[in-house]
């Protein structure tokens, strides 16, 4: 692996990113076409049902493709979806060479395109900034290995560990650089969740404010007691509503003539949840919740990554832990935290780490 490969497979990550909150149920890809050490074509894909990112880089390379290598931070596909093979069109295109990223997770591909290359005399190379591959397409990879989405516990508090005061009061507990990371954070997630007292409370609108597309937004709500004017329902960002059977009809009528989406589960939990936003295509859900709810999702496996805001700040009293009552009740049954890593936002202190069962 040469320090040239690992720039120009850099250069497929920053690409691939370009169109990050947009692909799903795809992966995000980049490509890179090299001719004599020159890029002369790059693509990306932009969204499900739109070429893929190798055709768009063989375009934009046109003749300058033959005999060129391809960079690409996932494994060309081999098989028809919604597009034709992508391994096919480099084949096409008499490429000599192929960088790849990483395997696809999906069954489908899994090694197969790869070796679809090679057949056809393609040198295949893999691996190159693998780590930083399966980092960018971590919600991509949970989905295909679990058939659900990747589940990411966002939450902010102080260094005492309060996320209000005790009067519930909760605007604002960190910095604006903070706010303005979570909404770019939601631009790059498929679905934003929260439970029914966090729209009573904070009448939130879990948009991206202007840094990108708008999430799903999610409302947990057994019995639907929400209030029937609210800022979630009158923006023009999709809206997805989860009750039970009894909820109340008449909040429910309200919901729709609003054009929201009202969905009633026999029961409603986390997991049931995600399994709806799976079948929606989602890769990632940001879980925005309350204590209880956020219990709740890491209890039944909803959730496999906490991104945690610290303020420096001391509000002190008895008010609400970012995450409730787990039935843990000796430290040495606390989860342990893995591939932990922290960066200043602002004046707060961001940390970043995986649960233990479930890391792709």
């Amino acid at each position: 692996m040469s320090s040239f490969d690992q720039q120009i497979m850099q250069r497929c990550l920053e690409l691939a990113k370009q169109a990050a909150g947009q692909t799903a149920p795809n992966p995000m890809v980049g490509a890179v076409v090299v001719q004599a050490g020159q890029i002369v074509g790059e693509g990306f894909h932009p969204a499900a049902g739109q070429p893929h990112a190798e055709v768009f880089a063989l375009r934009d390379a046109a003749a300058q493709a033959r005999g060129a290598t391809v960079y690409v931070n996932l494994e060309p596909c081999s098989h028809y979806g919604r597009t034709p093979p992508c391994a096919d069109a480099l084949i096409q295109a008499g490429v000599a060479r192929v960088v790849v990223g990483m395997v696809d997770p999906n069954p489908q591909v899994a090694g197969a395109g790869i070796a679809r290359l090679r057949a056809a005399g393609i040198e295949v190379s893999l691996g190159i900034e693998a780590a930083a591959c399966r980092k960018l397409n971590e919600g991509f990879i949970h989905r295909m290995l679990y058939q659900k989405p990747l589940g990411i516990l966002k939450y902010a508090m102080t260094l005492d560990g309060k996320i209000a005061a005790s009067s519930g009061h909760s605007a604002w507990v960190t910095s604006p650089e903070a706010r303005g990371w979570v909404h770019r954070l939601r631009a790059e997630c498929d679905a934003v969740i929260v439970g029914g007292n966090t729209v009573r409370r904070d009448n939130p609108l879990l948009t991206s404010h202007g840094q990108g597309h708008n999430p799903l937004r999610v409302v947990m709500s057994r019995r639907l007691d929400l209030p029937t004017q609210a800022q979630l329902w009158q923006s023009d960002a999709p809206t997805l509503v989860l009750s039970e059977a009894e909820a109340d009809p008449a909040v429910r009528q309200s919901l729709e003539q609003q054009d929201v989406e009202v969905v009633s589960l026999p029961v409603l939990t986390p997991a049931l949840a995600m399994q709806q936003l799976y079948e929606r295509g989602c890769l990632s859900a940001l879980w925005e919740c309350g204590g209880t709810l956020a219990a709740s999702a890491i209890a039944d496996g909803s959730v496999q990554k906490i991104l945690a805001f610290v303020a420096p700040k001391i509000i002190g009293g008895l008010a609400a832990s970012p995450v409730g009552e787990l039935g843990l009740t000796k430290m040495t049954e606390a989860l342990t935290l893995e591939q932990l890593r922290w960066e200043p936002v602002g004046a707060d202190l961001l940390i970043e780490a995986y649960l233990p069962q479930l890391i792709p």
